[in-house]
């Protein structure tokens, strides 16, 4: 049932027009993964290479969070990963060598990122994750509210409004923005966090989550 869900879900958000952003992104980059999986990652938003090729995590930021993920003993194939918003937000830049531009990130903004929750909402429900991983800034505060700090409460499962339980964490690509030495210590960090996901979501018993009246309550608050 829940796989069915997902591919109602993708093929509806195709479509999607609840903000500006569809007009220069090439397509909706919508999650994949398993479809029970016990452990959900959410991003911020698709990049260059996600646009282009349709699926999340596919980029330099993907492959790092493989890395990561394989060093904490987690099978990205038996997770689901997607993002708080859909369609990538860019800017062009003249690329360095002069040969053409470049399309560069830009941060999605709260309206942006509001437009777009109820299709997470819904992943969330669709899949039923025993724990959400928020990688980055803007995927924990689209869930835990904007006053929320990864800095802070990094690496710590918390309670959530939405079911299972949360532990936010860095987005990968922060660390790529390091210097090579910054990034192994940026890494091992990232990767213990992941571990305690990974601790959460099989721990005896599993995680106690909110009654599915509530969680669908939740999600119609923001349809």
């Amino acid at each position: 049932m829940a796989a069915r869900s997902l591919n109602v879900l993708r093929a509806e958000a195709r479509s999607c027009r609840n903000c500006p952003l569809w007009e220069r992104a090439t397509q909706t980059v919508f999650g994949e993964g398993a479809a029970h999986a016990p452990i959900l990652l959410v991003g911020e938003q698709p990049g260059d290479q996600e646009d282009r090729q349709g699926r999340p995590f596919v980029g330099p930021a993907g492959h790092l969070l493989e890395t990561a993920l394989d060093r904490a003993g987690i099978d990205r194939k038996a997770t689901y990963v997607t993002n708080a918003v859909k369609h990538f937000k860019w800017v062009a830049q003249e690329g360095r060598d002069g040969r053409g531009k470049r399309r560069i990130h830009q941060k999605p903004n709260t309206t942006e990122v509001r437009a777009c929750q109820p299709w997470l909402l819904a992943e969330i429900e669709a899949v039923a994750p025993r724990v959400i991983v928020c990688l980055g800034a803007t995927a924990a505060q689209s869930l835990l509210g904007s006053a929320f700090r990864v800095t802070q409460s990094r690496g710590k499962p918390l309670p959530s409004p939405y079911g299972p339980l949360i532990v936010a964490t860095v987005h990968p690509a922060s660390i790529l923005r390091g210097s090579p030495d910054e990034r192994e210590a940026a890494l091992a960090q990232f990767v213990k966090d992941l571990r305690v996901a990974a601790t959460s979501a099989a721990a005896p018993g599993g995680v106690a989550t909110a009654p599915r009246a509530a969680r669908s309550a939740a999600h119609r608050r923001h349809l």
